[in-house]
């Protein structure tokens, strides 16, 4: 680990490194890994508990901590847990707002990085790349990125960051604010003292979509809160087989059909589907269906962030809706 870029994240240069644990001024961190443990003890999951011989126990308040979600994803990414060829193209779709040569020199945040299938494809194309994730998932971007000298691995809450003001010249979460329990707008705005420049993915109130859309929905939500209680790991490999198998695909496959005569964006999951393979969409199925907490926000609700952004710009590409907020 670079102590000397670790000082600069931190904004000190009281900083070492010892015994497996960080020490930054008077406050140490555990490091397992490669991997700063910067969550707050009750935060910690199970498994990272017993790794660190600490009793199981949480006072955390439910409004700034959601112990289901972080399960949730620490599961679906050790379920998950490869980069697939589909994951470049996706990466393409978000970035189509950002200049990669702009990057070329930048301290990058990848914000909630599950895997680190955006930072792996960023890993040669910036100066030093930062991944942070508060759940068990971060071991796994450590591994996809093992190769990768410029990346920092960091557990930790976005919501009790203890970096510097300005320390990323770059940074992005992509379809994670969405599942806080604290409103999802104003964490983007809460993000602006870390990087003048930041790229957000949330889910779209298909807004652009026809009225019907909004009704499955509503039919999918009354079935996501039923499924999202239920941690069984069989329930849950068979759920998203069936998902993908039964819902998913067919309407790929339905939508194909509509396509030479140009009705096929008026088939559910089409546009985010087509092309995608079976292990790919069923993780997107986990991610649907097993997470409590869903915001969904229009164009409209997204562009109010201007009143704290000097610049918004959202992307008219799928997927709806991503955007790049200039401080």
């Amino acid at each position: 680990m670079n102590l000397h870029n670790l000082g600069e994240l931190f904004g000190t240069e009281d900083i070492t490194l010892e015994l497996g644990k960080l020490w930054v001024g008077e406050r140490s961190y555990p490091v397992i890994d490669d991997v700063v443990i910067l969550l707050d003890e009750e935060q910690y999951p199970p498994a990272l508990k017993k790794r660190l011989s600490i009793a199981s126990y949480s006072n955390a308040p439910e409004q700034e901590f959601a112990e289901d979600i972080q399960f949730t994803f620490g599961d679906e990414w050790q379920t998950f847990p490869e980069i697939l060829p589909e994951h470049e193209s996706e990466f393409r779709q978000y970035f189509d707002l950002v200049d990669p040569e702009s990057l070329k020199d930048a301290r990058v945040c990848d914000l909630g990085c599950g895997i680190g299938r955006w930072s792996y494809f960023l890993k040669d194309r910036c100066r030093e790349l930062v991944l942070v994730d508060f759940s068990e998932a971060i071991f796994v971007a450590r591994n996809n990125l093992r190769d990768c000298p410029n990346a920092l691995f960091f557990m930790g809450d976005l919501k009790r960051l203890p970096f510097r003001p300005d320390f990323a010249d770059f940074l992005f979460s992509l379809g994670v604010l969405h599942h806080l329990p604290s409103d999802a707008l104003q964490e983007v705005r809460n993000l602006k003292p870390y990087a003048p420049n930041i790229l957000i993915y949330l889910y779209y109130a298909l807004d652009n979509r026809p009225l019907f859309f909004r009704g499955l929905l509503a039919a999918v939500t009354a079935v996501r809160l039923v499924a999202a209680r239920i941690r069984n790991p069989g329930f849950r490999s068979v759920f998203t087989l069936l998902g993908a198998c039964c819902v998913y695909l067919p309407l790929v496959w339905f939508g194909r059909l509509l396509e030479p005569f140009g009705l096929a964006r008026h088939v559910p999951l089409h546009e985010a589907y087509k092309g995608k393979s079976l292990g790919r969409i069923r993780q997107d199925v986990y991610d649907r269906f097993f997470t409590r907490i869903e915001q969904r926000f229009s164009r409209k609700q997204i562009a109010t962030l201007k009143d704290s952004f000097s610049e918004v710009t959202i992307s008219e590409r799928w997927p709806y809706w991503h955007f790049l907020c200039r401080r």
